[in-house]
């Protein structure tokens, strides 16, 4: 069954570019050599003249936004004549696709096209283009253009989609170049100092998984939670995703239901509090049924209490939300309410990809089950016994 789980360490999705090459290139940068495989449509194009202006675009046959920008860059081309534009194809895992694409677009596709000139038998990734141009310039995908001015520097580096104006510019001679270094290299150190904290948390996180492995192994979790307000304190702007996982780890401690039960109603009483999925995540955390033990019965009162709030915040409208409230009707006890509510769960999930969720009639059985076997014991138990002779 799908749920929005808090899962420990969250994952973080990390996209790191290789080793920016000694050599960077950016705004303001000599253009390298082009060193291509070969021209397969347009005159080949052998050095950058002085004097004149040039297009170089990144891209390749399997990705998407770069068949988008061919007709633009056709566009440019039929608008500025006297700019040499060529779109080099790399990072192509079989570079003799390339020729058949290109002659089937035909005028679409009206400017110079190029291959990357990759070693025999090498990785597309080892190709010149990339190396020279792509990752010294940190581009982290395509399509990626360079545009190089009549002094044959690159005046200006982005998406091809984006270049119409600075290339207009350039043209006539407008273009601010030492601005455009400058902003350019605002942005570069605001991405590196984003790699170099994506790098940090991914350090971070996977030190925490690994010390939550040892703590589900021998139940201590006075290194883990150490650990996390390290944590805490070097990654303030992650205070809350740290917080939700000293949650997860308090709530499945021994002994340490009051404290998980104190930091649950923190962050319940904070901003957080009005988000019922996080609410959710919380409160499945508690009532899962794949928890080893049965969760103490403060923590099971707290669940059902956020459980309440997240399907009032949903308008009792969202199935998984309700599913964990059943369940939490359940382990608290309230049996006609636990049938009532997974009845409802049922009806919400018809035409929703739970629908085909097994797990929810099984779960109905279930809670039926213990209120029928629940009525069958009250009435034993007030049945009226027979007066002895």
């Amino acid at each position: 069954m799908f749920k929005s789980l808090i899962k420990f360490g969250l994952v973080v999705a990390l996209t790191l570019t290789q080793a920016v090459s000694a050599q960077e290139l950016t705004i303001g940068s000599k253009a390298p050599k082009l060193e291509v495989k070969d021209f397969i449509k347009g005159d080949e194009v052998k050095s950058f003249e002085k004097g004149k202006i040039y297009v170089v675009e990144l891209w390749a046959t399997w990705c998407g936004p770069c068949l988008k920008t061919i007709p633009h860059l056709t566009e440019l081309q039929k608008k500025h004549k006297d700019v040499t534009i060529i779109g080099v194809a790399i990072m192509q895992e079989e570079q003799s696709v390339v020729p058949d694409f290109v002659k089937k677009m035909g005028k679409e596709m009206d400017y110079r096209v190029a291959i990357d000139l990759v070693p025999e038998d090498g990785d597309p990734r080892d190709g010149k283009v990339v190396m020279n141009w792509m990752i010294p310039s940190e581009q982290e995908g395509i399509p990626a253009a360079f545009i190089i001015n009549a002094e044959g520097k690159i005046a200006w580096i982005g998406h091809p989609a984006e270049m119409e104006e600075p290339l207009e510019q350039i043209v006539d001679g407008t273009w601010n170049l030492a601005a455009a270094t400058e902003k350019m290299a605002a942005v570069k150190a605001e991405q590196r100092a984003a790699r170099a904290m994506q790098k940090k948390l991914a350090a971070t996180f996977g030190k925490l998984q690994q010390l939550f492995k040892q703590f589900t192994d021998d139940g201590d979790a006075k290194e883990l939670l150490t650990a996390l307000d390290t944590a805490t304190e070097e990654i303030p702007d992650k205070a809350d995703d740290f917080q939700l996982v000293r949650f997860q780890v308090l709530s499945l401690a021994k002994d340490h239901a009051d404290d998980a039960v104190a930091l649950g109603n923190k962050i319940v009483d904070s901003e957080q509090g009005q988000d019922a999925q996080l609410l959710n995540g919380i409160a499945w955390i508690i009532v899962d049924p794949s928890r080893e033990t049965k969760a103490d019965a403060k923590l099971l009162k707290f669940a059902l209490k956020i459980a309440v709030k997240a399907d009032e915040l949903s308008e009792k409208e969202d199935p998984s939300i309700a599913d964990t409230l059943a369940k939490a009707y359940f382990d608290n006890g309230e049996l006609a309410k636990a049938v009532v509510t997974q009845k409802r769960v049922i009806e919400l999930a018809a035409g929703t990809q739970m629908e085909d969720d097994q797990g929810l009639k099984k779960r109905l059985r279930q809670y039926q089950k213990a209120l029928e076997a629940s009525k069958e014991k009250d009435n034993v138990d007030t049945a009226p016994t027979k007066p002895k002779k």
